[in-house]
């Protein structure tokens, strides 16, 4: 995403309860309500956690706007400083702040979980406002929307292997799952279903067990990157390739779920020179958001809500194709499409 943040409005706010530093950073409205999760951890300063919220937001505007929706980009950070000790007072009074400043947006900026937050912090967030998504079933939510996500990245996956390897089958291929958490399982359990031989790795090593226990490969994460394979799957943390880690990778194509995986907008091309595919995160994640948005705002079913999650695939191949025919890397031809939509949006809101 670019250095120069154009934001519709940024709130920084000290909970009242917790006095902790709150922020609020509404990217977009163009397409419809700003949405984007609540992030909870610890910073070097307050500005960091203001740096993140602006960042991700405007990630967040791309992300939807890629996908079709009639939503635009937002983003909540609660910071905490590197000694604060996080107790479950605190955490609650700390929801509480929050809850209380997205119910001033009056459903114009709507969140859900995000790093350090999960379904049952929602429930907090739904004393105040309606428009906390992903609260647990019981409580009127969709609970977890990893299996969305991870559903949404094997989609992309198999379009961008159709336009890399000619099939979208994965069959017989090797794939890297680097991250084995919530979505990174699940992705790596729909690979091995399909027949690829995965590989896993994750920095938690307790995870080993498990991922053995489901019939996978490891791989130290130090190795990951470079371990031989057909497809990798970044689906841990961002800023994972730069210009010393892009010319160690060996897939061609790379698809995950990791938010912010280039450490900047430049490696694009740097992967696209080593004729690397590379999805962007943006896209091969919206799985979540879709599905989300599709039950909680739009009233789809479950099946219906399925449905828009799979169409990632078709959004993939258009963006595939655009880069092909076009001669811009995959991120470029993304944003193409999403400032096509945002600058018809724009005219239309122009007084005649």
């Amino acid at each position: 995403m670019s250095q120069a943040f154009a934001h519709e409005e940024v709130v920084v706010r000290r909970g009242r309860r917790s006095g902790l530093p709150l922020i609020v950073a509404v990217h977009s409205r163009a397409l419809g309500p700003a949405v984007g999760g609540c992030r909870m951890r610890r910073y070097d300063t307050w500005r960091d956690g203001l740096t993140d919220a602006l960042r991700l937001s405007e990630a967040m505007t791309y992300k939807a706007a890629v996908a079709g929706l009639d939503f635009g980009g937002g983003k909540s950070v609660i910071a905490l400083d590197r000694d604060t000790e996080l107790t479950p007072e605190l955490r609650e009074a700390a929801l509480e702040d929050l809850g209380e400043l997205v119910a001033s947006f009056d459903g114009s900026y709507r969140t859900g979980p995000d790093v350090g937050t999960g379904p049952q912090d929602m429930v907090v967030l739904r004393r105040f406002s309606p428009y906390a998504y992903c609260a647990p079933e019981e409580h009127g939510g969709t609970g977890d929307s990893g299996g969305p996500t991870a559903t949404g990245v094997l989609a992309a996956l198999r379009a961008g292997a159709r336009h890399v390897f000619g099939d979208a089958s994965c069959t017989g291929r090797t794939v890297v799952v680097s991250g084995y958490g919530s979505v990174g399982s699940r992705v790596a359990a729909g690979l091995a279903a399909e027949g690829a031989h995965v590989v896993v790795s994750d920095v938690d090593r307790s995870r080993k067990d498990a991922a053995l226990a489901s019939g996978h490969g490891w791989v130290e994460p130090g190795r990951a990157l470079s371990a031989p394979a057909d497809i990798l799957v970044p689906a841990a943390v961002g800023g994972v390739f730069d210009e010393a880690s892009v010319p160690r990778l060996t897939a061609p194509l790379v698809v995950g779920p990791a938010n912010n995986q280039l450490a900047e907008e430049p490696i694009a091309d740097v992967l696209a020179e080593r004729g690397i595919v590379w999805v962007p995160d943006y896209v091969a994640g919206a799985g979540g958001i879709a599905y989300t948005l599709g039950r909680e705002s739009d009233g789809y079913s479950h099946e219906a809500a399925l449905d828009r999650v799979e169409g990632i695939g078709d959004t993939v191949t258009h963006i595939l194709d655009l880069a092909r025919t076009t001669g811009v890397t995959p991120l470029r031809a993304a944003r193409q499409i999403a400032e096509h939509r945002l600058a018809l949006a724009a005219s239309r809101a122009q007084p005649a």
